[in-house]
């Protein structure tokens, strides 16, 4: 992808939700999956969205079948930092800290959530210190 950040549209990123969650799909399958009842329209619409994706980088044809197939080649976890880093320089002048406390304080943590974020914290604080001893 180049440096330019290009966002997903919310219907882009249906399909790639498709696409995380059975990657190797064909239009066909993503157009039954979000349209059930769907006819040509729904497959052209899928068909386009999916040109778009591929276009922007976040999706790989193979076309080495009838039915081309398509991969995400953007993982989730790096659509969603990215969209972080975005809004926390849009809203926060570049630092995560007021996003993610926002975050954290709006909504009730479970035990294991926190756990995880307790766990995170402490491993970044320890890279933190080797990285301050060299």
């Amino acid at each position: 992808m180049s440096d330019e950040f290009q966002d997903a549209t919310e219907t882009e990123l249906a399909v790639l939700e498709q696409l995380w969650a059975s990657p190797r799909a064909t239009i066909r399958d993503i157009a039954d999956r979000l349209y059930p009842a769907g006819g040509v329209a729904h497959y052209n619409t899928v068909q386009k969205l999916l040109d778009r994706l591929e276009a922007k980088g976040f999706v790989r044809r193979d076309n080495a079948e009838m039915a081309h197939r398509f991969t995400a080649i953007v993982a989730r976890d790096a659509l969603i930092g990215r969209r972080l880093r975005m809004m926390a320089q849009k809203l926060c002048g570049g630092s995560l800290t007021p996003l993610l406390t926002n975050l954290v304080q709006s909504q009730s943590l479970t035990p294991s959530e926190i756990t995880d974020l307790r766990d995170l914290i402490d491993r970044l604080d320890r890279q933190n210190r080797k990285k301050n001893r060299r």
